[in-house]
Parts: C-alpha cells; structure tokens; sequence
C-alpha cells in the first residue's frame, strides 16, 4: 500500500482520518494492551461515515431520532473512543483515551453499554453486533410505521470483521435481516483477510458477499480506503430497499510494519515502529497529538447533528401533547399506569375462578390483557408460537407489508432472537420478548449473558420447563438451565407456579429497568395455589409462605413453579399425620436473596427440616435448605439427579420419585 498516494490523493481525508490512527497507536501502547489493526484499517470508513452520512448530536446521545452507529468488531473498540472523543462527546475526554483499559476507565477493552453514552451496544463476543443491530433496525421499522417517518426514520451502521461473519449467530442475523428487507440497516465489512492465527483461509473460504446476496442483501464492494468509493457505496446503499452490505478491502494496521500480518491484530507497541508509522502519515510524533485545525473539523460534523436534532424537534412538538407524552414514557422504559390495575384484576379473577392450566397458557393470558395497553411491547418465537404461546390477538404480524406488526416469526434462529431482542431493548421505545423450549437457553446464552451484563430488561419465555414436557424426550428436557440462568449475575430467573403468579412475574419483568427476566413455564397443566387473592405483588418478595402449619411447625416445604402444587399435596398427607407442614413458595431466588434479614427469618425460621422439590438439579438449593439457619442433616431434596427420559409426563414424575408420597416420606425420614 502506497501511504504517500493516498496522502496525496485525498489530503483533508487522510488527516482525520489518520487521527483515529494515531490515537488508537497511542492508547494501546500506552496500555500495553488492546488491538490496534482494526481501527487503523477502517479509519478511511469511519471518517466518510461520521462527516457525510450519520446522523448524531455529541451533546445529546441519546435523541430518539439519531443514527445508531454499532462496533460489531468490538476488539476494535478504539476506533469508537477515537471517535467519540474527536467529535466531541462529553464522556469521552482525552483523558479517557490516555486511560485505555485503565480501572475505572470508560474506555474498556471492548465497549461496554452504559459505560460512556454514545455507546450503543456491548460489543465484545464477535456476532453480537452485527445480531444486534437487526433488533435496532427492527425497532426503527416498527417505530417509523407507528409514528411517521417524520419523527422516526434513522439507519443503523454496523462495521463487522471476519470474525463476526464467522461466529453462527451472524447468519441467524443476516437471514432474519434480509427476509424482512430491513432497508435501513448498512453494515460494513472489514474486509481485511486476516485472523488472530493467520490468514482468513487457514480457517474459511466462504464468499461472503455472495452469502449476504443469497440472504437477500445489497451488495457492494469497494476500496476500503478510497473516501470517494465509501462515499459513492453509502449513498447507494441509503436508496437501496433491502438491507446493505458493503465489502470494504482495507489493510490491516494501515502504514505500519506489522501491516497485513496477524500482527497487525493485536497490540501494536513497539516504539520504533509506532514513530515510524507517524511518520509516514505525515502525523505529530508527540502522544495523543491531534493537530488544532484536524480536530476543529472532527468537532464541526459533531456540531453539524445539532441544527437536524432541533429540527427533529421542531416535528416532535407539533405532536399533540398525548402523543408527545406516550413518546416519552416508552422511551423513559416507564409502564403505564393501568399496568398495576389490570394485574390486581386478573390476579383477583384467577383467584376466584381457579382454573387448571399450563403456565404457559397462563403467560398467553396475561400478555392478551397486557399487550393493548403497552403498545411498546414486541413479541416473538423461535419457530414455536404455538407451543409459546408468546402471540395475541392484538399485535399484528411484523413483516416487509405490515410494519405496523409488533410480532415477530423468527424461524429456527434462538440465538439470533436473543440477540435482536437485546437490540431492540437498546434502541429505545420498545419492550422486547420471545419464547422458545428453556432446553434451548443453551442456543441463546450468549445474548442472554450480555442482556445481563449490558442491564437491559429484555424478557424471555422459556416453557417446557422440565421433564414435564413428557415424551419429547432428554434432549428437550431441561434440567441444568435453572441452575445455570441463576447463575447469572443480574438476572431474574422466575417459575411460578400458577396464572397468579406468572401475573406477577410479568409485571415485575415489564416493570424492570436494569434486569433481564427469564419465565420458566410448564407443558403440563397446573392448579390455582394462589387462592387467596392479594392485591400485593407477593412474587416481587422472591419467595413466601403459602400455606402455614395447623399445629406445631415441624417441617418447611420449598417449592417452585410445577412443584408447588406437589408440595401442597405432601402437606396434607404430613398434617394428615400430625407434622405441621409449611409451604414456601420461591418463584424467584434472586428477588428473595434482596430481601432484608428479617423477612428473610419469617419466611425460613430455624428449626424445622427443610425439603426442597424442583424438577431440576439440585445445584444452588444449598443455599436455602441448610443455609439461612437450616441444618445439612436436617435437609433433604426431591428432584432430579441426572438426565430425563421420554416418556408421559405423570410417568416421569413417578418414575424419578418426584410426587407428593416421595416428599412427604423424605420429611418423615428426616424427623426421626
């Protein structure tokens, strides 16, 4: 690569974008630590990006109306600080960028959602970007429908790499993208042959400009660092109706010795060969040098978004003050104030009439009387609607003719769902939720872990909670998926055991503003335990006594979910014998754990045994049966110990000794 001709070619280009060079030079060096080829290579990209086409107001990150711009290579996360300090976010100081990878730093290694505003997604497992960015543009297709284009009609930009487009989750994307024709979406790859270990082709030879046609894109390919040719392939790809991808043939560590090497990924430190590279690009030698006049016009595109974000403005207020207000609570993530009404209400139905049903026909009743009132929500499956139950009445299907419909079919794509679910959450306006088998936790993890770790109240519908799922058999029985979503820092895992209690936990899910929910939710039909109604949210205590015992308190029966009603029966086989039997409820450990210490002592007083009953495994339930003032020698658990088999659902349960008999004898064992 000729440094001086593209320095020659195009001067002013090569300026600013040779400070997103320099800067990302500098902070890994001074680090020690961080990647620097990635940000070097797509600089040309970035600059065209940021001066001629994105939308973006530095002083006001989060308005509605912006274009989102996502670092789906997020090991490449100094080109974003660089970026956000160059144009003048008020999080992003040139102290930051001189503490990269620093405690404390909002600079972290890969960018952290929440960290820094302008930061739109955490962005460090490769695939997530790219899966996100389908949610965002999702979100924005929808909004635009319901608000017009006047006050919603942005793109969402995404730089990819080839690590991206090689982790699986990218396809479930790409298909999804390009099966709704979700026009505003741009991503640009990086096109840069080059991997950790090597070359691209000691691991993949997949033409991915011809992958992306196939899944119904736009497809461009240019010279990476050419402005004119990025330019002209925006341009383009803005006017097209499907989704864009623009192949972009760039250069890894552009203009250093490591250049077009693996090298070139990873940390660029060697002081020779940093000043070297400087000056070639004709750049300051001094650390985090930025000439005066190169950061005045990264400043200018920076100020440049605040004359469109007052014009945005201007359209907003011509709104009717209703409008302007629903705007504004469904971006505040706030619920409507009818939401606590129509729960009580329910609840207070389910309470009298008592039915016998599924949880997951319970979680497709509370959502009919939900979904109207909180227009916000965007529902889904997995290819399992029926078996979900996610779908009512009142949404409408979301599709390239009807964009008005807040439902999504996602096809055979649990980890892509995940993912888009967490994009639309972060786009702002929009409730997201979706179902598949809990078994299938397993596809969707790694978007669940970040919906937790980002602190966004996405929400999924896991049912065929357990063995009860019956004949379909061992692998789609989930026994360890409790243990592992517990697991889970900032997540709530709930599994209640009737419709009074998946009231409950959808309220506190749609409630949420940091933490993520996951309802686990049965096959098999269950009993109103609840039948005592209470207007109080019992589930947001996390756990709660239920039934008390009529005489002496010898034992306390811990419960969740399909379960509880098992517990009930074994109490009235224990109190039929004289031992006073306390049932406990905990549809949700991590609500309970919140708890102060003495409500935390009424619920689980010292001194009677304690039997926990859970169709799953037992990790984690030490917790509460000899922790808490309980005793290892006077605990006992009922549930399963390894995998399930196929077989009806009342078998299987027998069979693994999980039933009303088996709990009360194991109390009775331990009384002696």
């Amino acid at each position: 690569m000729d440094i001086a001709a593209l320095r020659s070619a195009h001067p002013d280009h090569w300026k600013k974008a040779t400070a997103i060079r320099t800067l990302t030079l500098d902070a890994v060096a001074a680090a020690n630590s961080g990647h620097s080829g990635m940000p070097m290579g797509m600089a040309d990209v970035a600059t065209v990006l940021f001066e001629k086409h994105l939308a973006f107001d530095p002083k006001a990150p989060h308005w509605p109306d912006r274009d989102r711009f996502i670092l789906s290579a997020g090991h490449g996360s100094m080109l974003l600080y660089s970026l956000m300090y160059l144009t003048g976010y008020e999080d992003m100081p040139l102290e930051q960028i001189k503490n990269f990878r620093q405690w404390g730093a909002k600079t972290a290694g890969h960018p952290e959602f929440g960290h820094a505003r302008g930061i739109e997604t955490t962005t460090g497992p490769l695939g997530q970007g790219i899966a996100n960015s389908v949610g965002f543009a999702i979100a924005e297709e929808i909004q635009r429908a319901t608000w017009g284009q006047k006050i919603v009609n942005h793109n969402t930009y995404v730089m990819a790499g080839d690590g991206c487009l090689m982790e699986g989750v990218s396809q479930e994307a790409i298909a999804l993208a390009g099966m709704q024709k979700l026009r505003n979406l741009i991503v640009f790859w990086d096109n840069n042959n080059i991997t950790i270990d090597g070359t691209v082709d000691i691991a993949d030879i997949t033409n991915q400009p011809m992958r992306f046609e196939a899944s119904g894109w736009h497809v461009q390919s240019i010279d990476g660092h050419d402005p004119e040719a990025i330019d002209a392939a925006i341009t383009a790809a803005k006017k097209d109706p499907r989704p864009s991808m623009i192949a972009c043939k760039t250069h890894i560590a552009l203009g250093h010795a490591a250049q077009d090497t693996s090298k070139g990924h990873g940390a660029l430190t060697n002081a020779d060969q940093l000043k070297a590279a400087k000056e070639a690009y004709g750049a300051p030698l001094g650390a985090f040098e930025v000439p005066a006049d190169v950061k005045a016009q990264w400043e200018a595109m920076g100020t440049r978004g605040a004359a469109a974000h007052a014009d945005w403005h201007t359209r907003f207020n011509n709104l009717s003050a209703s409008k302007q207000n629903e705007f504004k609570r469904i971006y505040a993530g706030e619920a409507p104030k009818r939401l606590a009404s129509t729960i009580r209400a329910l609840k207070k139905q389910i309470s009298e009439t008592a039915p016998s049903v599924a949880t997951r026909k319970s979680s497709e009743n509370v959502l009919a009387a939900i979904n109207p009132i909180m227009q916000e929500t965007i529902g889904g499956s997995a290819d399992l609607t029926g078996s979900n139950n996610t779908l009512t009445s009142d949404m409408g299907v979301f599709h390239p003719d009807t964009r008005k419909g807040r439902y999504i079919y996602y096809g055979v794509r649990e980890h892509g769902m995940a993912a888009a679910m967490n994009g639309m959450a972060l786009h702002g306006g929009a409730r997201p939720y979706g179902g598949t088998f809990m078994c299938f936790t397993d596809y969707a993890r790694g978007a669940m872990r970040l919906s937790a770790l980002m602190g966004i109240p996405t929400t999924y519908v896991m049912t065929h909670d357990s063995i009860g799922l019956g004949e379909d058999g061992p692998t789609h029985q989930p026994v360890e998926h409790l243990a592992m979503m517990r697991a889970t820092p900032n997540f709530n895992v709930f599994r209640p055991a009737d419709t009074v209690e998946t009231a409950e936990a959808w309220e506190l899910a749609l409630t949420s503003d940091k933490t993520p929910s996951m309802l686990a939710l049965t096959r098999q039909n269950l009993p109103t335990v609840r039948l005592e109604h209470k207007g109080k949210n019992l589930t947001a205590q996390g756990a709660y006594v239920l039934a008390d015992a009529t005489s002496k308190r010898q034992a306390i029966l811990l419960a969740t979910g399909s379960e509880v009603s098992i517990a009930m029966e074994a109490r009235d086989l224990l109190e039929a014998e004289g031992i006073g039997t306390r049932v406990v409820s905990m549809p949700c450990w991590e609500l309970f754990e919140e708890q102060d210490e003495a409500y935390r002592k009424r619920v689980l007083p010292g001194g009677p045994v304690r039997v926990a009953v859970e169709a799953g495994i037992r990790f984690g339930w030490d917790r509460w049966l000899f922790g808490e003032r309980g005793k290892r020698e006077k605990s006992g658990f009922i549930g399963m110990h390894g995998f399930g088999a196929s077989a009806p659902a009342e078998e299987l349960y027998e069979q693994f000794g999980i039933t009303a008999k088996d709990t009360a004898a194991k109390v009775k064992s331990l009384l002696k």
